[in-house]
């Protein structure tokens, strides 16, 4: 058996620069297949990390998934938001031990604003419970002593270039350009938070009253005409929130999470929804379930192309090597001989391939990664094989041996005088 594999890595390194490229196909179609999967498992983990220690996610009545996307990842629109009446009675009710408001819909050069209340810094946990930190500077103050204090998050911070004493004024609206901004009413930059990997990257925090005193000469989306408040006057004003476009929910015991949901979704007056963040994400998977797949199904194509490629080669090969098979068959080489030859050297192809693709994705994970996740909060990082990834590898493997048979059917069908002959 020993001299088999030495023959067939004799025989290989003869056409080393053909099946050298043949193992690189392999490899980057192994590469796209693995990195599906990777990226998915990091999507995942980067959605599932932004939020916890959160019980419910409340706001207006809409699907869950929308509630959790505008709220939490801030993607989308609100369809509508909540009267601050209903929020200020959730936080009176018995089961409740914090509520941490939200409102949003202003942005500064693309990034959105976030107007919330200092418990957003004390209760927000995202990863494994982790908390909110301080790079620099510290959080802003609840109500008129926290006026146009603005904290960043820190990919806000890094991109924009700002600091500690920044002064910015921000667009009323999000999205592209042509926004008017509140020009007339700047706001300091008191703190930078630490970098999270998620969505608090991008933001810029303002507390409620903040966002109230920058509205309150506007009307219907746009400043009224002849009036200007400025900002030395806006501490005269109620700046009492009228309304918020979400809350976060924090329980005194959680086992009351399903009574409380009930009851805030079929409660009487304002109709509102709560939802559980790890149910709406569960229920957005299932939504991207189809287009995972699809991912999964081009990979396995392009994978199956590559295998199609050796296949081609190796046949195209025994044109040129008809006499030396025909030798090896005259010293006593037996045809399941030969076709060993033909499947090992598959085998061999391939198991180079899925080497040198699981290598790449490697190298490609800690060279892009840091990239991946300063622009899009996208956390890759250098894992163990996951058993699911196993088993794609191995079927890949046996595709690689049984795509070794054909052209050790077509060896075994030539004859002997065949690769003697000389062609003239």
């Amino acid at each position: 058996m020993r001299h088999l594999f030495q023959l067939a890595w004799r025989s290989a390194w003869n056409r080393r620069g053909t099946l050298g490229l043949t193992v690189l196909s392999i490899a980057l179609s192994v590469t796209l297949l693995l990195g599906v999967q990777h990226l998915k498992g990091a999507a995942h983990e980067s959605f599932s990390r932004t939020v916890s220690g959160t019980d419910l996610v409340v706001g207006a009545r809409t699907s869950p998934v929308q509630l959790m996307l505008y709220a939490i990842f801030r993607l989308g629109d609100a369809t509508n938001n909540i009267r601050w009446s209903s929020v200020e009675k959730l936080s009176r009710d018995p089961a409740v031990a914090w509520v941490v408001p939200l409102s949003l819909g202003d942005s500064h050069h693309g990034f959105p604003v976030l107007a919330t209340s200092s418990g957003y810094f004390e209760h927000l946990r995202y990863g494994y419970q982790q908390p909110l930190v301080m790079a620099q500077g510290r959080p802003f103050a609840d109500g008129v002593p926290g006026l146009f204090q603005v904290v960043l998050g820190a990919e806000v911070a890094r991109e924009l270039g700002y600091g500690l004493g920044h002064r910015i004024t921000l667009s009323h609206g999000s999205g592209g350009e042509g926004l008017v901004e509140h020009a007339d009413k700047p706001f300091t930059v008191v703190g930078i938070l630490a970098p999270t990997g998620t969505p608090v990257d991008r933001t810029l925090h303002i507390n409620m009253a903040s966002m109230e005193a920058i509205h309150l000469d506007w009307a219907g989306g746009a400043p009224m005409p002849g009036l200007e408040i400025p900002p030395e006057l806006v501490r005269k004003f109620d700046l009492t929130p009228k309304e918020a476009t979400a809350a976060l929910v924090g329980l005194k015991n959680r086992a009351a999470v399903f009574k409380l949901q009930r009851r805030i979704n079929e409660g009487e007056g304002e109709p509102l929804l709560a939802v559980m963040p790890g149910v709406a994400l569960d229920q957005l998977w299932t939504l991207l379930s189809t287009l995972e797949r699809s991912l999964m199904a081009i990979s396995a194509m392009v994978v199956a192309v590559g295998l199609a490629g050796m296949v081609a080669v190796v046949l195209a090969s025994l044109g040129e090597r008809r006499r030396e098979l025909a030798i090896l068959r005259s010293v006593g080489a037996g045809g399941w001989q030969i076709g060993f030859l033909l499947v090992a050297e598959s085998l061999s192809v391939t198991l180079a391939g899925l080497l040198l693709g699981a290598g790449l994705l490697a190298a490609l994970v800690l060279l892009a990664g840091p990239a991946l996740q300063a622009h899009w909060g996208l956390v890759l990082q250098a894992r163990q094989v996951q058993p699911e990834e196993w088993k794609v590898l191995v079927a890949v493997l046996a595709a690689g041996g049984l795509t070794g048979l054909i052209p050790a059917w077509r060896a075994r069908r030539m004859a002997l005088a065949d690769g003697l002959t000389p062609r003239v």
